[in-house]
């Protein structure tokens, strides 16, 4: 395989790796309204587990990690993100249940900086600043890939999961549940004042978009075989974010059009170009200023992103039958499925 096309197939697997780790962020910040300013932690977790879980015992590796029980995928991949989706759970639990927007926020980045400190000073846990390297490509020795074979069929392998992953988002925010989402995302007040649990709803948030963070980072270090904690300062979070806020918060669609623009073609394509003679890296440091002004840009002129979150109405047998107006500007459906259990049955009684 030429340089070119394996270029092109690096850029294809960012682009998908970076449009579930886009959906798993959207499912906490765009559709309920939550700063998750540790998610890369989340995604730390994720590449550390499907990495220990992957590699064999570290005695004679040279390495010093926790497991390594030689687990074959797609069986490490999901591990690792459920590792993620557990951790959430005790985040949510210890801040979540008190904290709400900018004090979240803050403790949410102080946690990422604790993590990354731990992972980067703690050696026995994950090697300390050299991390994980000499991970195992999945399906390298059954199907006799070498490296330059390995990137295509692993960045197909992503398409797929990406493709499932999106069917499963789109049911999730079709559903109940993600109206309820946003019914938080919107006021949390109105919809506890409507009977739903706003914490346990967060809850499932969490879950679900710390269960996506960690498949990210489990496929990425699978296919760079190697993560370290330079891989994921806090800085990272943020390109996330401004993936899913150019792109269109709230929007699975925007989210596709937000990977390809800022990661793929701003962020992992300039490392592919000839560096500038007489001042390497500029082209990085270059890359980040764009960015920057990109997400300035787009918050000031265009908030709503490329592709603006499309106004969801449930379907109505007719206007007489259900009305148009309810509390919140929400149709009628969307105020049944906010109200307790007990007033739709008491309502229908009547």
């Amino acid at each position: 395989m030429s340089g070119t096309w394996y270029y092109v197939f690096t850029l294809v697997f960012f682009f998908f790796d970076y449009f579930i780790l886009a959906m798993g962020l959207n499912i906490q910040y765009g559709e309920t309204g939550i700063l998750n300013f540790a998610y890369i932690g989340f995604v730390a977790i994720g590449a550390y587990m499907t990495g220990v879980l992957s590699l064999p015992s570290s005695a004679g590796t040279g390495q010093y990690y926790i497991l390594g029980l030689s687990l074959p995928f797609p069986v490490n991949l999901l591990l690792g993100g459920l590792s993620a989706s557990a951790f959430a759970v005790l985040v949510a639990l210890i801040a979540l249940r008190r904290l709400r927007t900018d004090y979240l926020a803050m403790v949410l980045i102080s946690l990422s900086l604790v993590l990354y400190d731990i992972s980067n000073n703690y050696v026995p846990l994950f090697n300390g600043a050299d991390g994980l390297y000499n991970v195992p490509e999945p399906f390298a020795g059954a199907l006799h890939l070498n490296t330059n074979s390995f990137i295509p069929v692993f960045a197909g392998v992503t398409g797929a999961i990406a493709l499932l992953l999106w069917f499963v988002m789109s049911r999730v925010t079709r559903s109940p549940a993600g109206r309820t989402f946003r019914a938080i995302r919107d006021d949390d007040v109105v919809a506890a004042a409507l009977g739903k649990d706003v914490f346990r709803q967060q809850l499932k948030s969490m879950i679900i978009g710390s269960f996506y963070a960690g498949i990210g980072g489990g496929l990425l270090i699978q296919f760079s075989g190697s993560f370290n904690p330079t891989a994921w300062l806090p800085g990272e979070t943020f390109v996330v974010f401004a993936v899913i806020l150019v792109g269109g918060v709230g929007n699975n669609i925007g989210l596709i059009v937000g990977s390809l623009l800022v990661e793929t073609l701003l962020v992992h394509l300039p490392a592919f170009l000839p560096a500038i003679p007489g001042a390497p890296g500029l082209i990085e440091y270059f890359d980040a200023v764009v960015v920057g002004a990109l997400l300035m840009a787009m918050l000031w002129f265009r908030p709503q992103g490329i592709v603006p979150e499309r106004v969801r109405k449930a379907a109505r047998m007719g206007a007489r039958e259900r009305p148009a107006d309810g509390p919140g500007g929400l149709v009628g459906e969307d105020v049944a499925a906010l109200a307790p259990a007990g007033a739709r049955a008491g309502g229908r009684a009547r």
